[in-house]
């Protein structure tokens, strides 16, 4: 049986007012569709701060098509894909985006992509009207499980993918990278949170700043900085009522080492 959801999620650094028109492209073509905003505030074409924040919120869904749209590449011949993923089904472009996503919604399952045709759109600058916007909607209609029975969608195996750096972890020392800085100014690293779990209350070094390891925030004084380990399972350099990165002097792609 078709995998039923009457949900889509949109995605997109594009702010306002341009997700208005992707929504009256998936209102005008689907019946029934329950639309909602992930965000529309990612950093503005960066496509790997984007595919860490969609691998975080998307598994929380039920099942869903995806409508992603954080394109840097926008009208060059990067392809147009549609990635089913367990439950779930992703639309966006051929730039790695939807990938750790992907992986996160599928599981144990393969993830199955598919290129997109895309024939003379409107616009060359607004594909996320005029290309992806209409294929999420097909999606939507076809079903999940049944949407590669349009001629639209053809199977491909080569995608273009997003991986995230690899810690270094040795005794006593860890070296990561802050892969996104949140809104509150929480700097996540790619370390693990495990590297904190022995050093609860004890004062660390990030990049020779001190800090104390705290579960959460409010276990320091208003003002001071923290090491913690964060919703996503990462460390995260952070202030408590302030900002993390102005403190520690990081910013996504920065490099760190945490020692103990």
């Amino acid at each position: 049986m078709p995998t039923a959801s009457d949900v889509i999620t949109l995605s997109s650094d594009f702010g306002s007012p341009y997700p208005a028109a992707m929504k009256g492209v998936l209102l005008r073509d689907t019946e029934g569709a329950r639309l909602v905003d992930v965000s529309h505030q990612f950093p503005r074409q960066n496509v790997r701060a984007a595919a860490f924040w969609l691998r975080e919120i998307l598994p929380w869904f039920p099942p869903a098509v995806h409508l992603v749209v954080v394109d840097p590449g926008v009208g060059t011949d990067r392809a147009a894909i549609a990635v089913r993923a367990g439950e779930h089904a992703l639309v966006g472009p051929d730039n790695g985006v939807l990938v750790p996503a992907a992986r996160a919604l599928a599981g144990d399952e393969p993830v199955r992509t598919f290129e997109i045709a895309v024939d003379d759109p409107a616009s060359s600058t607004f594909h996320g009207r005029d290309v992806f916007a209409p294929a999420a909607a097909r999606v939507h209609e076809a079903g999940i499980d049944r949407f590669d029975d349009d001629s639209a969608f053809t199977a491909v195996d080569d995608y273009v993918t997003i991986e995230f750096p690899t810690p270094t972890i040795d005794d006593g020392r860890a070296r990561g990278e802050v892969l996104v800085v949140d809104g509150f100014g929480n700097a996540i690293t790619n370390l693990p949170g495990e590297v904190l779990d022995d050093l609860m209350g004890e004062s660390v070094r990030v990049n020779g700043v001190f800090a104390r390891v705290a579960r959460s925030y409010a276990e320091v004084d208003p003002g001071h900085r923290l090491v913690t380990i964060g919703s996503h399972g990462n460390v995260e350099l952070a202030v408590n009522r302030g900002r993390g990165d102005d403190v520690f002097g990081v910013h996504a792609g920065n490099r760190i080492t945490l020692t103990w």
